[in-house]
């Protein structure tokens, strides 16, 4: 689709369908049944309930992996808040699209489809310290892409970006969204020294303060980027189609935050597939309620942590739906 107004995109928002009861009865029959003390395997139980829930099917199914890479150029990475100049991100994408990246390594290993979504990297947004980052056109666009990019038939929606000082985004969006201090939200990203770690938190209080809007979707305008942005689009996407999303790290998550902001329950369809190194993250999952499948030390962005958290998401679904019930193994469960 494409939205004529930020309006249509709000009501899309309160359109979300709610998990889907007769999948979960299912699941919920099925579980207790299989070979297994009931809980033994943990989050992994959780995580099949979970994508039957929201595939709004039963058995839960994996043909279909789909991980999606937005990158986008910012204009406040001129304040020098990245240890590396803007010209990384083109060559980034270079390299997933020659197949020399991390995320390219793990898509492979897990049988994962990968699209990479370059927006405009010859247009950077604006610096947000002094014009919001993008027009409302320019979101909308933005918003229209990630929309699309949730594609009917997919089982698992792997998201992440790519984008040179998108860090910084992702603390004023979480500093506006949430409040608190600057350096609570603000981490050392690509690996800043102390200096360029000081001017970064100046920024990002500079960008917040320059927009004191309370509307989520103006603070993303304002403050956000074009990849931010489509990740917005794709989560809410993919809800409304019943698509379960695996978010990345700091930045996948702190943009996904936008919609729960705008409705409590925005990312109940959305698992979180690892905790970032960078010290915002931790908080913003707090925040959100969300616990990471896992705690790796990563910061590399690109749907790297998503992607490997996939593993799991196979696992989990080999075991639910491949196991043999206690009838059909001839084992005897606890109350024979």
């Amino acid at each position: 689709m494409t939205l004529p107004d930020l309006a249509t995109f709000a009501r899309l928002i309160g359109d979300f369908p709610e998990a889907d009861a007769t999948a979960l009865a299912n699941w919920g029959r099925r579980e207790p049944t299989l070979t297994k003390p009931a809980g033994s395997l943990g989050r992994l139980e959780d995580i099949s309930r979970h994508m039957a829930a929201w595939q709004g099917h039963h058995p839960p199914r994996l043909a279909r992996l789909q991980a999606r890479v937005f990158a986008g150029n910012h204009g406040v990475a001129m304040r020098g808040v990245s240890a590396y100049p803007a010209a990384v991100t083109e060559q980034m994408v270079l390299n997933f699209h020659k197949g020399g990246a991390a995320i390219n390594q793990l898509c492979q290993t897990f049988g994962i489809a990968l699209s990479v979504d370059a927006l405009s990297l010859a247009r950077p947004t604006a610096d947000f310290t002094l014009a919001p980052a993008m027009r409302e056109d320019e979101l909308r666009e933005a918003l229209d892409i990630g929309l699309a990019a949730a594609e009917p038939g997919i089982d698992l929606l792997i998201l992440g970006e790519m984008g040179i000082a998108n860090t910084t985004s992702a603390a004023a969006l979480c500093l506006a969204l949430f409040g608190g201090a600057a350096e609570e939200w603000t981490g050392r990203g690509t690996g800043i020294d102390d200096r360029q770690w000081q001017t970064k938190r100046d920024v990002v209080q500079a960008g917040v303060d320059a927009h004191p809007s309370k509307d989520p979707l103006r603070i993303l305008q304002c403050l956000g980027g074009r990849e931010l942005a489509a990740i917005v689009g794709a989560v809410a996407g993919a809800r409304l189609r019943r698509i379960p999303v695996m978010l990345d790290g700091y930045v996948c998550t702190a943009a996904a935050a936008t919609l729960q902001a705008m409705r409590a329950d925005a990312l109940d369809h959305c698992l979180v597939g690892h905790v970032s190194a960078e010290p915002g993250h931790r908080r913003l999952l707090q925040r959100l309620g969300k616990q990471p499948l896992l705690d790796l030390a990563m910061r590399l962005g690109e749907a790297s942590g998503a992607a490997l958290a996939a593993a799991l998401v196979i696992a989990a679904l080999a075991c639910h739906n491949g196991m043999s019930t206690f009838a059909e193994a001839g084992v005897s469960d606890k109350d024979s």
